[in-house]
């Protein structure tokens, strides 16, 4: 066994495309080499903005031996009237490069046929290694390739050399001119020499002798080191600490091949900039790490890390703090300039920012803002209305600034920094900030109830406007997304134990559309049969039983937590052995009641003991019940269920359902819905498997 070394070098790709790309290498070459028959050992993925590497171990020399099945004519037309081989046979034994005798007759589902079984030596893996490789040049696929010169393949950027060594012998391949060969290339400008890798083994230390950290784990653990050496080495930030953005380190780590920190400073006076904004310019345009105290306050000083190692530091860091003083000058202009008008005077030119072609402007969504915001504020805390509306009615104001015109992930933000500026009430500020949250799966919820109710109005707001238009998600096609929008509402709802009805805010969402959308039954059916989908995924997801789920969701879905409550206690009851037996009687007289929806039992048509019995103990659990099920004592209605085990047990031991008598036929149909109709307060437990 061998080990393999495959290396494609080329020009710098985007940061953002590596780690897909090596990713790719890895799968396909595990599928090829599973469709070839050879066996090998671990394969590691490693790269850099400059390379992608494959290390496979322990490849097998050859190809494992097959065994081919090879099925030929029928043998009534293999053999002529004589016994003779027919030109049919003869032809297929000769394709196959097989004598007649060779081949056997084998039952088959469509009769009797012959068959050729041979053995298959494998052949030797460096021989077919080759044409592996190739080809997972040829189908790499990245978010944008291009051509060159006279090439007919596109790559993410043009390929300059290529390694492919099996053990130490070199595997010949050509790729549009390029061969392969034993030979890599340093950094590009620490040490721009030729290597001649030795093999797999040697492959990283030689690469590192030569200023190349290959292991992007290694280099991304040696970026987050370097930033805090920056730091610590600083004169000006002695006491600063690195405030490390894991998206951003991962950036970072495939934009070099070798990181070297500089820790850099900014004037004192961008500090009246909101901490927001001065991150985000070091961030998204320049790639720097903010320094703060241990306070957790942004400190004028930054670190950034570069691919080259200089001699003097101190040039290097003059040119950063350069490029970022004319980043940090351009928006603190904006923020001065925006400030010179109040965020309620952009309000009225939202009519020029177009919210969603047939769904109108962000001045419409504005006043629909204000009238759900109301509408929800009213239910959740009627004393949190005023706040609220005016919270809706400046919310969007921001996205005509010059702050959020330049740094659009600003929005929201700015709007809340301009609100204070303005005078607005905190609680209004601040609901401006958090209406935008969660961002993203997992995120912190808004953490003030006026933030939340804008949050919830706002995507209510979107969500309804879109199916009202026929903007359904389909498959992977979600251009609005809603299927996020919908998982930050029910966030939003459990986080803050709300207790509202979908269906109502829904409709009220719809029709504050007017005529622009259908806001008919169908369309809020729609609406809240999509929302049932995800919370139910989002419940599987978080460790609910998928039977809990359905059971409860199948009954009633209005009300987000009121449906987790009974979900977890028939969770909870679950447990109890009595459950599994009312289980298993409410699935039979779901098929015995069928269709019938009548509940009107008359005692004096029961003509059993076991009749009788069964009905008084169902009024007095269901007085109890009902009691209990309007206070959401769901699992204490739960265990007053569990009493109805035995009286419906020895109700199916001692009476026939379906007498001959018509009447009493009719009224034990109707104690039995009523039965399964109290049953239905909580969830359809028929929907739990038998364990």
């Amino acid at each position: 066994m061998r080990d393999l070394l495959f290396e494609i070098g080329m020009e710098e790709i985007p940061a953002g495309f590596l780690q897909p790309a090596l990713t790719q290498l890895q799968d396909r070459f595990t599928a090829k080499a599973a469709e070839l028959n050879f066996g090998h050992g671990v394969v590691k993925v490693m790269g850099t903005p400059r390379r992608l590497a494959l290390i496979v171990y322990d490849v097998e020399e050859k190809q494992r031996d097959t065994v081919e099945e090879l099925l030929g004519p029928a043998k009534k037309a293999a053999f002529d009237g004589e016994g003779k081989p027919t030109r049919a046979l003869e032809g297929f034994a000769r394709s196959k490069g097989a004598a007649v005798s060779d081949l056997r007759p084998v039952e088959t589902p469509k009769g009797e046929y012959m068959m050729l079984v041979r053995e298959v030596k494998g052949t030797d893996t460096a021989s077919l290694l080759p044409g592996v490789l190739h080809n997972l040049i040829l189908e790499l696929s990245f978010p944008k390739s291009m051509r060159w010169g006279n090439n007919r393949q596109s790559f993410a950027r043009p390929i300059q050399w290529l390694v492919a060594l099996f053990g130490e012998e070199i595997l010949h391949l050509s790729h549009e001119g390029i061969e392969s060969s034993n030979t890599s290339i340093g950094h590009r400008f620490l040490d721009k020499r030729s290597i001649v890798i030795r093999d797999a083994a040697h492959y990283e230390q030689q690469l590192g002798d030569h200023y190349v950290m290959v292991d992007s784990v290694k280099r991304r653990s040696q970026v987050v080191a370097e930033i805090k050496r920056a730091v610590a080495e600083s004169k000006e930030l002695q006491d600063g600490t690195v405030a490390i953005d894991e998206g951003l380190v991962d950036t970072v780590t495939n934009l070099v091949e070798m990181p070297f920190g500089v820790c850099g400073v900014f004037d004192e006076k961008f500090l009246q900039l909101p901490a927001e904004v001065l991150i985000t310019s070091m961030r998204e345009h320049q790639k720097y790490f903010p320094v703060m105290n241990s306070s957790g306050k942004l400190l004028p000083g930054f670190v950034a890390v570069n691919n080259t190692k200089v001699i003097d530091t101190d040039i290097t860091r003059k040119g950063h703090q350069r490029v970022l003083r004319a980043r940090l000058e351009d928006a603190l202009f904006f923020f001065n300039s925006d400030r010179e008008n109040r965020l309620e005077s952009h309000v009225a030119n939202l009519h020029g920012i177009i919210f969603q072609a047939k769904l109108g402007t962000m001045l419409e969504k504005k006043d629909r803002l204000v009238k759900l915001a109301k509408i929800l504020a009213d239910k959740i805390d009627p004393g949190l209305a005023e706040d609220s509306c005016r919270a809706a009615l400046l919310c969007k104001a921001d996205l005509l600034s010059n702050m959020v015109g330049e740094f659009p992930t600003l929005q929201g933000i700015m709007g809340g920094a301009y609100a204070l500026h303005d005078g607005e009430k905190e609680p209004v500020a601040t609901a401006i900030v958090e209406h935008y949250m969660p961002k993203r799966a997992g995120a912190e919820i808004p953490a003030t109830d006026v933030g939340a109710i804008l949050a919830l109005a706002d995507r209510f707001d979107t969500l309804a406007g879109c199916f009202g238009i026929g903007q359904v998600p389909s498959g992977t096609a979600d251009p609005f997304g809603l299927r996020r929008i919908t998982l930050a509402i029910l966030n939003i709802i459990q986080g803050k134990g709300y207790s509202l009805s979908l269906r109502e805010l829904i409709h009220k969402a719809l029709a504050l559309y007017g005529d622009k959308v259908d806001g008919g039954h169908d369309t809020v059916a729609a609406v809240l049969n999509f929302v049932k989908a995800r919370f139910a995924n989002d419940c599987v997801s978080r460790g609910y039983q998928a039977e809990a789920v359905d059971a409860a969701t199948s009954v009633n879905f209005d009300d987000v937590n009121e449906c987790l409550q009974r979900i977890n206690a028939m969770m909870q009851i679950r447990k109890e052995p009595a459950f599994k037996v009312l289980s298993a009687s409410y699935k039979r007289i779901r098929n015995i009641i069928k269709d019938n929806r009548n509940v009107e039992i008359d005692p004096a048509l029961f003509a059993d003991g076991a009749e009788s019995r069964l009905y008084e103990l169902f009024l007095e659990v269901r007085q109890e019940m009902e009691n209990l099920v309007a206070a959401r004592e769901y699992v204490k209605a739960l265990e007053v269920m569990l009493r109805m085990k035995e009286p419906v047990d020895n109700f199916f031991d001692k009476v026939m359902v379906m007498a001959e008598d018509a009447a009493i036929r009719q009224n034990r149909l109707n104690l039995l819905t009523a039965l399964g109709d109290l049953i239905l307060q909580i969830g359809d437990i028929s929907r739990f498997q038998e364990t």
